[in-house]
């Protein structure tokens, strides 16, 4: 019998962050034959205060569906409010939706949002993966990743480097599909090239990205 697929899953507070947090290790499980899942919580509307936010979701969902077939990369999204997370997570009963989502996709791993971020809506799916880790049977390995915390000062964890020397390219290719943040997109574009370089150093390639690995 073919052995099983092992799937991937990374939680993403907005639409982009997935992509940014860990893109190149998306796109190298993909050419590695891995199943990989993004499960997006917000369209991240609040970007644009000056459009109708129905109008800015269907920008964001578009440009997020585009960048998920570059990496080769499935994506789920949950229409909760940016600020809102955590009281709307529960009122919403999208814990009950994501947990059978999470329990049929059954992955080997899951990457979320570090605690140390400075952005709410970061840690709040950061406070969601740990709580929805505990109802999880088998176990998945869980790892953390940055965006706008440039080093982690107090994570203690064993660290995970990927080498995507090969899926980087594809990565920065993705994130050209968001226009709607080009603006938004400045610092952490600046921010991914400095930690590629660093982590490859370390992944034994020329580029690289870094994991915590968490649970």
């Amino acid at each position: 019998m073919a052995k099983p697929r092992e799937t991937i899953l990374v939680l993403s507070a907005h639409s982009d962050d997935f992509v940014l947090g860990a893109g190149g290790t998306i796109a190298q499980y993909a050419r590695e034959g891995k199943r990989v899942r993004a499960i997006v919580f917000s369209y991240g509307e609040k970007s644009h205060p000056w459009m109708k936010g129905q109008v800015i979701k269907k920008i964001r969902a578009r440009e997020t569906l585009e960048a998920g077939k570059i990496l080769n990369c499935a994506v789920t999204f949950f229409d909760l409010r940016e600020g809102h997370y955590l009281q709307e997570y529960k009122e919403k009963k999208v814990y009950r939706e994501l947990l059978q989502l999470v329990q049929r996709q059954a992955p080997t791993k899951i990457f979320t949002h570090s605690s140390e971020d400075p952005h709410p809506d970061h840690r709040a799916v950061h406070q969601i993966t740990l709580e929805l880790y505990d109802h999880l049977k088998p176990k998945p390995e869980v790892y953390s990743y940055s965006i706008w915390n440039p080093v982690s000062l107090k994570t203690q964890f064993p660290a995970l480097y990927v080498d995507v020397s090969a899926t980087f390219a594809i990565k920065l290719k993705a994130l050209k599909k968001f226009p709607s943040q080009r603006l938004h997109l400045a610092y952490p574009v600046f921010l991914l090239m400095y930690r590629a370089i660093k982590d490859g150093l370390k992944a034994g390639g020329q580029l690289g990205e870094h994991f915590f690995r968490i649970r």
